[in-house]
């Protein structure tokens, strides 16, 4: 795994000075430079309010944090078992802004304790890399990469808990999910745009996921998945707020048992593969609000061991949708595709929506919700009996204030209920509720001006 992000990085740093616009620029005052749409941005739509919005600087913290879970051994029993867990985060953070480079470097180890059941102890892993540079006034490189290692998806930045959302169909979709099982994940992006002349953009990204399930006996009816991929795209800017074009994505999927020796095609394994062309259309109503729609045919190439190959067509769709005021923030975003991995085996035709809205109250409160919803179901008639798909809903409620200028304590809920009766781990006790309140100590020095 390791490697592969080496890799990832080698490959990046040897990429041809050309050069483009970041994706989160507004446009320079002239209106040459254009924006990178969110449909083929590897970004996310900003989640930040307020005074919470911030750049060059060092920041250094403490979150200490108590919850109670009504089911922590969920997929164990009939039954589900309570109890009271204890988590200590501490994090630092690099935030390094200049003309021309950006970049961003966060590191958040955890550690939680159980009160009853003491076997689900955990140590968590968190690291993030955000890096983009303009290497010439029309060329911009970026890459993305997270590592996480967790055995509570409670703890995880992500969308399940009211994380960032993305208008790219290259997102990860995350059909169902072991709450309290050990994983290894790891997802790196790069991009390369280009902006040749004043109203016409190229680029391309590749994108490299996994999912590893290190103790096989915490995950009955999940599987570990590999995912690599790549995505060209031309973008023509009709107007200032109105962007148009046209994107290929090539998605290779492949998803063996936990524990097998290798991810390649063996008696539990599978390889998906699916080209996928988009048509897409941008507008962007104001500078803080913008949305955006694409579609077009999926082509799909299953191979499952031991069945025949499947090759079929199937029409895809995404729509999104972002909106940051002064005192309010909210993303939304559907998405119709094929594709397969987090955790099943096979290709899946999904349905998922995901939705997070932050406003702050007062100068000291706070209140964020998050909700996601996700329904697959087998594409392969022959799997369909065994394993014919489910849905997933998860919601987020957060309540945050600051208690002094470095101390701040959050309240929260959540929520999540999963429907997938051939997934063992699951099937039983399928609902998880959650409730928490963190205090955390955060000091940040700037750098520069």
């Amino acid at each position: 795994m390791a490697a592969r992000v080496y890799l990832s990085l080698a490959l990046f740093a040897a990429m041809p000075a050309l050069a483009q616009v970041g994706a989160n620029n507004t446009g320079a005052a002239n209106g040459a430079q254009m924006q990178v749409p969110a449909p083929v941005s590897n970004e996310a739509y900003p989640t930040e309010v307020g005074s919470e919005v911030r750049s060059n600087y060092l920041h250094t913290g403490l979150v200490i944090s108590t919850a109670y879970n009504d089911n922590v051994l969920a997929g164990t029993g009939s039954r589900p078992i309570s109890d009271n867990s204890y988590s200590i985060w501490p994090t630092i953070a690099l935030d390094q802004t200049t003309s021309r480079l950006h970049q961003t470097l966060t590191y958040r180890p955890g550690f939680t304790f159980y009160q009853r059941t003491r076997t689900l102890n955990e140590v968590d892993q968190n690291l993030a890399l955000d890096f983009q540079y303009r290497l010439s006034p029309h060329v911009t490189a970026s890459l993305q990469d997270s590592f996480r290692k967790s055995s509570n998806v409670f703890n995880q930045p992500y969308s399940l808990s009211g994380g960032a959302i993305s208008g790219s169909a290259q997102s990860t979709l995350v059909p169902v999910v072991a709450p309290f099982a050990d994983q290894l994940t790891n997802t790196a992006n790069t991009e390369l745009t280009y902006q040749f002349s004043r109203n016409g953009m190229i680029g391309a990204s590749g994108i490299f996921t996994n999912l590893d399930y290190p103790n096989p006996s915490e995950v009955p009816g999940l599987y570990n998945s590999i995912s690599r991929g790549g995505m060209a795209f031309y973008s023509h800017r009709l107007s200032q707020t109105q962007y148009v074009g046209a994107t290929y994505q090539y998605l290779q999927i492949q998803g063996s048992s936990p524990g097998a020796q290798n991810n390649t095609q063996n008696e539990a394994g599978s390889e998906t593969q699916t080209h996928t062309v988009f048509l897409f259309y941008s507008l962007y109503l104001t500078s803080n609000l913008s949305f955006s729609l694409s579609g077009g045919p999926q082509y799909l190439d299953l191979s499952q061991s031991p069945f025949s190959a499947l090759r079929s067509w199937a029409p895809a769709a995404t729509a999104s949708i972002g909106w940051r005021g002064r005192r309010t923030n909210f993303a939304a975003s559907y998405s119709h595709l094929v594709s397969g991995g987090g955790g099943l085996l096979g290709a899946f035709s999904s349905n998922s929506a995901n939705a997070l809205a932050r406003w702050q109250l007062a100068r000291t409160w706070t209140i964020g919700s998050a909700a996601n919803y996700a329904l697959t179901k087998n594409v392969s008639s022959f799997m369909v009996q065994s394993n014919p798909g489910g849905h997933i809903v998860s919601e987020t409620f957060t309540v945050q204030h600051p208690i002094s200028e470095h101390l701040n304590m959050e309240l929260g809920y959540m929520r999540l209920h999963q429907s997938y009766s051939s997934i063992e781990v699951v099937a039983n006790a399928p609902d998880s509720n959650r409730e928490y309140i963190s205090v955390s100590y955060q000091f940040t020095r700037p750098l520069g001006r």
